[in-house]
């Protein structure tokens, strides 16, 4: 089996561990829990599904790990600046 980790692999696990971590916390007792609504536990999981997604047809199309690694960050870097451009015009 050929494990290849890649910077939307990473993303998601972040993801998804705040997303665990947010449903199977006490609210009361944790001391820094980001409290989270349930809208925005369903966000990041339709982001969770959309970088496994994503990552899937990045390996499918590109066979060299360090290409993948150089689109996807590329990739990364681009949706960053797009979501902070959309934040600062609303």
């Amino acid at each position: 089996m050929n494990l290849r980790i890649t910077p939307l692999n990473i993303v998601g696990a972040v993801a998804l561990g705040l997303v665990v971590v947010n449903v199977f916390s006490e609210k009361d007792n944790a001391p820094r829990h980001i409290d989270m609504s349930g809208f925005y536990l369903l966000i990041l999981g339709c982001l969770i599904l959309v970088t496994f997604i994503t990552d899937l047809i990045f390996r499918f199309t590109l066979k060299d790990l360090k290409r993948i690694w150089i689109v996807e960050s590329i990739f990364l870097v681009i949706t960053a600046i797009l979501i902070v451009i959309i934040q600062k015009l609303t």
